[in-house]
This record gives structure tokens, C-alpha cells and sequence, in this order.
């Protein structure tokens, strides 16, 4: 008999390995390791949000999709009064997220490593309130992520960011007048993008920082004043071989709250997770929530936790 309930929520849109037919190998799979599971296909955006804020209490939440069908599930358990905990096995064009968890390409193994895995407390950040799983971006490049078009992207895969991340490369680059206030320090400039993560796998990246931990109540924050293409292009040169940390005209900090004002309304929204934040305020500020219950399977529970 069943003793333990989960719901298995999935973006169709994903790829062909959320069709009917692989579907029911999972739940096939979740019912032989003791789950009695719910089959949930979201519909629309935001749909992921909306099932995981109503859910009855389960014992485990895991969604199938990209990062940001996850961070639609973050966000709805957020809205809980009693929080779920919840898994993720990504199925997307980056996937970020998934591999720094340890994941594969092999979907049902995916699934059954997860089942054998542990729970973690994990950080998440939040932008005035609303969190993000793993990065949030303003400027140069980030827009590249939700603008890019799905049929491109389910045609080329990673190719179609690079031909966006081209195309954005080529035109002038804006700088922002920014203040921002963090670690007791208060700063102004003008900047072209700033990127704040909990990840050490951004934009397919591996080892983007070094040493990152996901539970040690901090978040990276980087930001960029270049302008210039030839300083753009010397910067991913010097990324090669040199600490992203270390390279001469980025402001790199660990911080566990950010505060980021705008002179004027920026014209381009934020990207979280990889999908478009509309609402445009002039102030921002980044914290962080400890001991949000993640499961994820064993394989890197040491190189990404501090706790073991």
C-alpha cells in the first residue's frame, strides 16, 4: 500500500520526453518506489504557480520542465502557508539547474536517482519579494533569455541564444545610472548588466564562481560597467582562463542583501530564472530565505552544500 503522496507537475511544451506515453513510464516509476501519485500538466504561464499554491498537502512536489516551470513552483510554494517540499528534474534548452544537481540527460534515471536522493535545506533569493531559484539579471544580455523565440529555440537548442546573444552583441550598449548599497557599502555608477545568482552553472556555464555553496546564507553579485565591444569581447577571452572574480572592471560581492535603485525606469525588464520580470519599479531589493526543503539525488550533496 502506498503511504507517501506526490504530485508530478510538467510543462507539455517542454520536449518531446513530457508526451503521454514517457509520462506514464514515470508515474510507473513513482508508484514502484512507494508514491501514490497526481499527474498535473500545466497549461498556461503561470499555471505551475497556481497548481502548487492550491495543492492539498503531499509529501513531495516535483516539476518537470524548464527553470523556469521551477521557479513557477518555488513561487506558488512561497504563497504556502505550509510549505512542500520540492524536487525538479529539468527538461529544457540550458538547464542550468539540473545539471548543477546532478542531473543527466536519461530522464527516467533522473527520476529514480532523485526518489534515492536526500533532502537539502537550500537557499533562495527573492526580488522584492518574489524569488528566483538560481539567477536574476538586469542589461546587457540578459534580455537574451526570454527574448529569444521558442520555435528557435526548439529547433537549434542552445544554438538559437548564441544567434540571439550575437545579435544583442552588435548593438550599442547602455549604461545604466545605478546606486546600489550592499555590505555596508553604498555605490554609483554607470553600468551595463548586473547579475545576481546561487549557482555555480550560469548561461551553461560550469564553474562560473568557484567554491559556491547553496546553503551558506549568500549570493553572488557581479557588476559590469563595459561599454565598448572590444572590452566585452577581452572579458570572455580573460574568462578562459582567469576567475570571473578577479577580472579588472567587474564589481564582484557575497552578500545576503542588495539593494539596487534606478535613476530612471529601465526600458528593459529583469530576467529571472530565465523568463521576463514585467514589473518595473525604480528600487530593488535582493534577499535571501534559508532551509527552503529541496530533494535532489546524492551526486553533488558535497559540492554544492555546505552541510553535509
Amino acid at each position: 500500500m502506498n503511504t507517501k503522496t506526490c504530485a508530478l507537475i510538467y510543462n507539455p511544451n517542454s520536449g518531446h520526453i513530457l508526451k503521454p506515453r514517457y509520462i506514464k513510464e514515470y508515474k510507473k516509476i513513482l508508484i514502484k518506489s512507494g508514491y501514490d501519485p497526481r499527474i498535473l500538466g500545466t497549461q498556461y504561464a503561470g499555471h505551475a504557480k497556481e497548481i502548487v499554491s492550491h495543492l492539498d498537502k503531499v509529501d513531495l512536489v516535483i516539476s518537470m520542465g524548464g527553470d523556469g516551470t521551477f521557479n513557477e513552483v518555488m513561487s506558488g510554494n512561497f504563497e504556502r502557508k505550509d510549505r512542500l517540499i520540492l524536487a525538479h528534474i529539468p527538461v529544457g534548452t540550458t538547464n542550468d539547474i539540473g545539471v548543477m544537481f546532478g542531473y543527466g540527460k536519461d530522464m527516467k534515471q533522473n527520476l529514480k536517482d532523485l526518489l534515492d536522493g536526500v533532502v537539502k535545506g537550500m537557499d533562495v533569493c527573492l526580488i522584492n519579494g518574489r524569488p528566483f531559484v538560481y539567477v536574476a539579471g538586469f542589461g546587457k544580455f540578459l534580455n537574451v533569455a526570454y527574448e529569444t523565440p521558442r520555435a528557435l529555440k526548439k529547433k537549434y537548442g542552445k544554438i538559437a541564444y548564441a544567434i540571439e546573444g550575437f545579435k544583442d552583441f552588435l548593438r550599442p550598449t547602455k549604461l545604466y545610472n545605478i546606486t546600489y548599497r550592499i555590505n555596508g557599502i553604498e555605490k554609483k555608477g554607470y553600468y551595463s548588466f548586473m547579475l545576481i545568482s546561487n549557482a555555480n552553472r550560469i548561461a551553461g556555464i560550469n564553474n562560473f564562481y568557484k567554491d559556491i555553496k547553496l546553503d551558506d546564507d549568500q549570493f553572488e553579485v557581479l557588476f559590469c560597467n563595459f561599454k565598448r565591444r572590444i572590452d566585452i569581447l577581452r572579458t570572455f577571452s580573460v574568462l578562459l582562463t582567469t576567475d570571473i572574480t578577479k577580472v579588472s572592471g567587474l564589481e564582484f560581492y557575497r552578500a545576503n542583501k542588495l539593494e539596487v535603485i534606478f535613476d530612471n525606469y529601465p526600458k528593459k525588464a529583469w530576467c529571472i530564472d530565465g523568463e521576463k520580470l514585467d514589473r518595473a519599479v525604480l528600487k530593488y531589493e535582493i534577499t535571501n530565505e534559508r532551509n527552503v526543503q529541496i530533494m535532489l539525488p546524492k551526486k553533488n550533496i558535497d559540492k554544492i552544500f555546505a552541510n553535509k
